[in-house]
């Protein structure tokens, strides 16, 4: 099984809906069974909350099921566990490596450095436009998804 963790800076805003966008993503084309996908935060202040509200009524939105996310913080293990440990932003990708030990790693990426943004997905918590954050999260899932199949051949 192919395992994604996608992190942010406290697992409310960001993370959990790229979370629920990849799940949803999986189900539509039936590889629930070949790639798992959770989230995490580099963060301990949202440990075992739910998403903010602003995430869970863009997912209601666009009807996606935001059913089991939960705050929790990333730990030094998620690198061994994960072979796709996505960040949000450039802050995300460096705390990533700071937590995980580890240097400079391929399967440490920044959600929209597969796309054509290539920039940050700004945090609602702060900016407010969950709109923004779906749309571009949504093409940095789409853009994930085409890359975990070409890499290990799904079809």
């Amino acid at each position: 099984m192919i395992k994604v963790l996608f992190v942010c800076l406290g697992n409310i805003c960001r993370s959990p809906m790229a979370e629920a966008l990849f799940r949803d993503l999986l189900g539509k084309e039936n590889l629930l069974e070949k790639v798992s996908v959770d989230s995490a935060a580099t963060s301990s202040w949202h440990i075992g909350a739910p998403p903010h509200k602003g995430t869970l009524s863009i997912l209601e939105e666009y009807n996606i099921s935001s059913k089991g996310l939960a705050g929790r913080q990333l730990i030094k293990e998620d690198f061994e566990k994960f072979d796709f440990i996505v960040g949000m932003d450039s802050s995300n990708i460096k705390n990533i490596y700071e937590m995980t030990g580890q240097p400079i790693h391929p399967k440490i990426i920044r959600l929209l450095d597969l796309t054509t943004h290539k920039a940050d997905v700004p945090d609602p918590y702060y900016t407010g436009d969950f709109q923004e954050t779906y749309d571009l999260i949504m093409d940095g899932c789409r853009e994930l998804l085409v890359k975990i199949r070409k890499e290990n051949q799904l079809n």
